[in-house]
């Protein structure tokens, strides 16, 4: 069973997020942040990944802790979940168009966690959500979920697009490593002999 659940306490948040990486993308996200729970549904969905999130945060700040700070309890997770990595295909890539945007993935679950960014968004919100938190929240996830992760904008001139294209890629491209790969059994996905 790859699930686990991750509880992460602050003085600025409380966070609690369960998953199932064999899972059929069912969600069930309240963070208090609505743009950021329309994501994290996107997240789960296309990467069928079972995700519960439940935040509180001091949102009479900002939304910045809230969204960080899941993507800290998040990666947790998902190193618990998967494991030594044994079976697993270990690297995802997407390329993903949504209307204006196309936003390309890759990533390798290395436990060698390095994030780069090459998205710029036209707006500095999406409604009342701070753009620049996007990439606030795959640095946190990447960094504690131990991934190298590149994500580039090739197009795109709608920030909410973008944003969704970038979630979507991501966790397209995370269901493709998380998958086992029948010609591996039970292996180790590394000539070092662990990640």
């Amino acid at each position: 069973m790859r699930t686990a659940s991750i509880t992460r306490t602050t003085a600025e948040t409380r966070i609690t997020v369960t998953v199932d990486l064999d899972g059929t993308g069912r969600f069930d996200n309240q963070t208090g942040v609505g743009f950021f729970d329309h994501m994290l549904d996107q997240l789960s969905r296309h990467a069928l990944i079972d995700m519960t999130v439940r935040a509180e945060g001091d949102l009479h700040i900002d939304d910045h802790h809230t969204v960080e700070d899941t993507g800290i309890a998040l990666g947790q997770a998902l190193v618990q979940a998967v494991g030594d990595k044994r079976g697993i295909h270990r690297y995802g890539s997407c390329l993903l168009p949504m209307d204006d945007a196309l936003v390309r993935a890759a990533l390798d679950l290395s436990a060698r966690p390095y994030l780069v960014w090459n998205i710029d968004f036209p707006t500095a919100k999406i409604g009342t959500f701070d753009t620049e938190l996007v990439r606030e929240f795959f640095q946190a996830l990447a960094t504690h979920g131990g991934i190298t992760l590149h994500v580039d904008a090739l197009h795109g001139v709608n920030s909410h697009h973008i944003a969704e294209a970038a979630f979507k890629a991501v966790a397209r491209a995370l269901r493709d490593a998380l998958e086992a790969d029948p010609r591996k059994g039970d292996a180790i996905p590394s000539t070092k002999g662990s990640l």
